[in-house]
């Protein structure tokens, strides 16, 4: 017997762009079109439940790839500090 999963998944669009987000985990994406959204959260989703992609384990690897990606790894670190969690554009 299989055990079925449910997701809630909301899809709203902001300007120009399609957001898509997990309620059950807080993941968010977004995409130009609806199906670009939806496409990439299941990315983040992924690589948020470690199914794809490699850990991060120090804070120089993660700074490595909020610098390629051209996030401030500052900005990061700091909204850590002040707020316990990530900043707002991350979540």
């Amino acid at each position: 017997m299989s055990r079925e999963v449910s997701r809630r998944i909301t899809l709203t669009q902001e300007d120009d762009w399609w957001v898509a987000k997990d309620e059950e985990i807080g993941v968010a994406s977004q995409g130009r079109t609806r199906q670009e959204a939806l496409e990439n959260l299941d990315e983040a989703v992924a690589l948020y439940k470690g199914e794809i992609g490699d850990p991060i384990e120090t804070w120089e690897e993660e700074k490595e790839v909020l610098e390629d990606l051209g996030i401030d790894p500052d900005e990061v670190k700091e909204a850590r500090e002040e707020n316990d969690e990530l900043p707002e554009f991350m979540q």
